[in-house]
């Protein structure tokens, strides 16, 4: 449960960064960026896997690059279901999507299973590991 909390936080810290930097992002206060990251999960859970199947053809025509595009779209079905949380339109959503991704890949690289910050420095000296 800690873990799942863990990642709603930065999924949320996320989605706020995202409507810093990217023009035509907004929210209207903490409650809806919340809900927003909530339901963001659930929407890269269950609606973003049919949404890769049913595209595939064209993911593979553009060697991968459509999946930006089915990121903005998920971003933009949060958009259209949580009150208080708006995209501008499909550019917004994709470039917001990239920085969601990009500060959830970040925060999650500091985060273990449990959910405790766990990022331990590994060094090796002559062959033999020391952890620090």
């Amino acid at each position: 449960m800690k873990g799942f909390v863990t990642r709603l936080v930065i999924t949320a810290l996320g989605l706020w960064v995202a409507a810093l930097i990217v023009p035509g992002i907004g929210f209207s206060g903490w409650k809806s960026l919340i809900i927003a990251a909530l339901l963001l999960g659930f929407v890269n859970a269950i609606v973003r896997p049919v949404l890769i199947i049913l595209t595939l053809p064209i993911t593979l025509v553009t060697l991968g690059l459509f999946l930006f595009v089915v990121n903005g779209i998920s971003l933009g079905i949060v958009a259209w279901l949580v009150p208080g949380f708006h995209v501008a339109g499909l550019w917004a959503a994709t470039l917001g999507a990239l920085v969601v991704g990009l500060t959830g890949w970040l925060g999650n690289s500091f985060v273990g299973g449990s959910g405790r910050i766990e990022h331990i420095h590994r060094l090796e000296v002559r062959g033999r590991r020391i952890d620090e």
